[in-house]
């Protein structure tokens, strides 16, 4: 039996799917989400804390598939985000490993975070999965404190712990600033992005991330390791803004700006990070999970961005307005 947490989420959701045809599948949702699931599916509710009691729900269980979290946010108003993402992110995952541990759990899948290893990778050196991690804020820091306890937990229980580190992780019913960006691009919206062409980005389709979660649930060679993922294609800003506009059938209407510009702009509006985001470089190599795992993405980054685009429009999202 497998179980998951977060499978009301963007992730868990899409490898629910994958796997409960294949496997008894035993969920964790917050209280009071809701869900259709097939039958074969058994739900419990739980929350992710310090203190949750998760020994009734892991009898069975051969492998837990860890997605659940407190998630990244731009403009956190927590009083203290890292006390947050810590009581979640770390407490509450190290309590659920260790009565997995004790429940006699063979293998737990961490879904973890590129910001692991940093908030930006310098230009020709891109991240790797054993590089020493420098995570840049708080949610990535929880993060890194989890993988941590996770590895200390594995060598005293001899639990296997197996963690993957996504970037950007886009597909169907993509939120955030990849949901914005689709909307100015059908829009038309003329964007000051087309001199961003010297930064790469890596970003990873969603059925390419559940591809390589499946196959770290019983690979032999996934024991104990850290895996990057991505499509295994990096782009420029401005060469992605023409690849997504060109999968949803519209014309990108890039104005070269300066990359300098594009700084000073975004430090005079006190918001920095936005040009960071836009100009900076985060790419993986995933050289060790092909080798190891023998994985390579099934999904190219082309036909990742036409599902992504086909499902919005077929949702009726090119009839919002770009805050709807």
């Amino acid at each position: 039996m497998i179980f998951v947490t977060g499978a009301t989420g963007f992730v868990g959701r899409a490898l629910c799917a994958s796997l409960r045809d294949r496997v008894f599948l035993r969920i964790a949702v917050r209280d009071r989400e809701t869900g259709n699931w097939a039958d074969g599916v058994d739900t419990v509710q739980a929350s992710l804390s310090a203190d949750q009691d998760w020994s009734g729900v892991l009898a069975g269980v051969s492998v837990v598939i860890h997605c659940a979290a407190r998630v990244h946010v731009t403009n956190d108003e927590a009083n203290d985000p890292l006390a947050e993402f810590r009581r979640v992110n770390v407490k509450g995952t190290l309590r659920l490993a260790r009565q997995a541990a004790e429940a006699g759990v063979r293998r737990f899948l961490f879904v973890s975070s590129i910001k692991v290893n940093g908030e930006h990778s310098l230009p020709g050196h891109p991240f790797t999965a054993d590089q020493p991690p420098a995570p840049g804020d708080p949610y990535g820091v929880s993060k890194c404190e989890a993988e941590a306890g996770l590895r200390a937990l594995s060598q005293e229980s001899g639990m296997e712990v197996v963690i993957i580190r996504p970037p950007l992780v886009y597909g169907p019913g993509v939120k955030a600033n990849f949901l914005a960006m689709m909307r100015w691009l059908w829009r038309g919206v003329p964007l000051p992005l087309g001199g961003i062409t010297e930064n790469r980005r890596s970003l990873v389709f969603l059925d390419n991330l559940i591809d390589l979660i499946v196959t770290c649930i019983d690979h032999p060679a996934a024991a104990n390791q850290t895996f990057l993922v991505s499509d295994d294609e990096d782009l420029s800003t401005a060469a992605l803004l023409r690849r997504m506009a060109a999968a949803l059938g519209r014309p990108a209407r890039l104005i070269p700006v300066p990359v300098g510009l594009i700084a000073l702009g975004a430090k005079v509006i006190g918001r920095p990070g936005i040009a960071q985001r836009l100009c900076g470089s985060l790419q993986v190599d995933i050289g060790k999970t092909k080798e190891l795992l023998g994985w390579s993405p099934p999904v190219n980054l082309d036909e990742g961005l036409r599902r992504t685009a086909e499902h919005w429009m077929k949702l009726g999202g090119k009839h919002q307005g770009v805050s709807g």
